[in-house]
């Protein structure tokens, strides 16, 4: 369980890094990639997850869950709720590791970026239209497509993954969600990606940093594990 959890926290804080690190890299003043826009956004993160995955199970965690959501839906899926308590812990730890991390990458660029918001946006999510209903909906359904997609790629249906694939095809899922789904929200898809970043942003000093918006954090804690037991309850009533 140590080596397990070992991996978990290794690979979350590497997919915080890389998928934060794309964000601040477009948003904050002075980075040469300022305004790459949202593709360079959603590929970052879809290379993200898959670094985080490769990580994750070099480092003694073949799961690679790094995702709260996805533990619960498999757990959903299995029956086996064991890895649920301690693979949160380590992923909500790697989470806000990396997301200290992106600050010390960006340590000049805080003071020099005026707008609050595109700050704030380095660490946690926040909707393009805040409505709650909508917005819960939208984290689950995004939650719901990663963990049904991924059960099905591992499916027997689906033939055997040939070894070292899966976290490309997993990389390409998240890459195929925020482009299609993730401008709504900013598809968190992962409570530990947005709520260990967004307590970091809170307590680290951060330069003329704005508000943590505590107000909506349930949604991207909430909608991603609802959805994943969904897609967890799905995949074991249809077989995945």
């Amino acid at each position: 369980m140590a080596s397990r959890f070992f991996g978990e926290f290794m690979g979350t804080m590497i997919l915080i890094l890389m998928g934060n690190g794309v964000v601040a890299n477009v948003l904050l003043k002075r980075s040469k990639a300022e305004g790459a826009g949202w593709l360079a956004i959603t590929a970052g993160w879809a290379f993200a997850v898959m670094t985080g995955v490769f990580t994750a199970i070099a480092c003694g965690s073949p799961d690679a869950h790094l995702n709260p959501a996805v533990t619960l839906g498999l757990a959903v899926k299995t029956g086996d709720f064991s890895l649920l308590a301690p693979f949160v812990v380590a992923q909500m730890l790697g989470a806000m590791a990396g997301a200290v991390l992106v600050w010390l990458n960006f340590l000049p660029h805080w003071a020099v970026t005026p707008d609050t918001d595109a700050k704030f946006a380095c660490f946690g999510t926040a909707p393009a239209i805040d409505s709650r209903g909508p917005n819960l909906f939208s984290e689950a359904l995004g939650a719901f497509v990663l963990i049904l997609v991924v059960s099905a790629i591992g499916s027997k249906a689906t033939g055997t993954v040939p070894p070292g694939l899966g976290p490309y095809l997993v990389g390409m899922l998240v890459w195929a969600i925020g482009l299609s789904l993730g401008g709504t929200t900013g598809y968190a898809i992962n409570p530990a990606r947005d709520l260990g970043p967004r307590i970091m942003h809170a307590v680290l000093p951060i330069a003329t940093k704005g508000a943590t918006n505590w107000s909506y954090a349930p949604v991207p804690v909430i909608g991603p594990l609802v959805g994943g037991a969904v897609a967890g309850l799905l995949s074991r009533v249809v077989g995945l």
